[in-house]
């Protein structure tokens, strides 16, 4: 089982991410050494604009999820910025939620620990760009449960929907396979490898069109 998109919503967000130079194509090495002919960096979401629509793509996502959560809670690095957005986001559309994040080194002086912002309680959704190996996300439920609070989702922006990796060797489930099966949470992405294809295959733009090819290949040789 891969994370459920809303077509229309994944579609949108294709676009933006590509308008964006989010998404870009080539050919990319990855960490577990995949030539890839597509890469996605959300840290090219990098001025108030692309990262109030990146928020507003979240928050839609999440609306038509109908999720209960109790707190926002953001990973370091990357997750500090979506979490915060996002809580900024819902409280434009009505939704007033707390947030939170952690340091990578505990702080010993002043309010102390590795956790910033609101008291973990309840329902707590993990806020990501990706699930590369699920390695952020049990580190998050390690803290998220130390402090007495329920994991109950993650949130992300683009399911790759590859075999993950594990000790150098592909597996045959993903990431975000792994965060579902393994630690029981709902995964929950704006938009997949397969809804890129889609985004690909009905290009106008003959230079976009022609990487549906390649993106096939690759989905074909590590896609689950």
């Amino acid at each position: 089982m891969t994370a459920v998109t809303d077509p229309q919503l994944a579609q949108e967000f294709v676009k933006f991410a590509v308008d964006s130079g989010v998404l870009r194509f080539g050919e990319f090495r990855t960490k577990a050494g995949r030539m890839s002919p597509y890469f996605f960096n959300a840290g090219l979401f990098d001025d108030g604009a692309k990262l109030g629509r990146l928020a507003e793509f979240y928050a839609r996502r999440l609306i038509a999820s109908d999720l209960r959560f109790d707190v926002i809670f953001g990973p370091a690095y990357k997750g500090i910025t979506l979490a915060a957005a996002l809580a900024i986001e819902l409280a434009r559309r009505g939704r007033n939620a707390p947030f939170a994040y952690n340091r990578k080194e505990a702080k010993d002086h002043g309010e102390g620990g590795t956790l910033v912002g609101a008291r973990l309680v309840g329902r707590v959704l993990i806020v990501d760009d990706v699930i590369s190996a699920g390695t952020s996300v049990r580190e998050s439920i390690a803290l998220i449960q130390s402090a007495g609070a329920t994991p109950c989702a993650v949130a992300i922006a683009l399911d790759r929907q590859e075999r993950a990796t594990d000790s150098g060797r592909d597996v045959d489930y993903s990431a975000v396979q792994y965060v579902t099966r393994q630690l029981h949470l709902q995964a929950l992405a704006i938009a997949t490898l397969d809804d890129l294809l889609q985004y690909l295959r009905s290009a106008a733009d003959p230079a976009l069109a022609a990487y549906a090819a390649p993106v096939q290949a690759y989905r074909d040789r590590y896609g689950v």
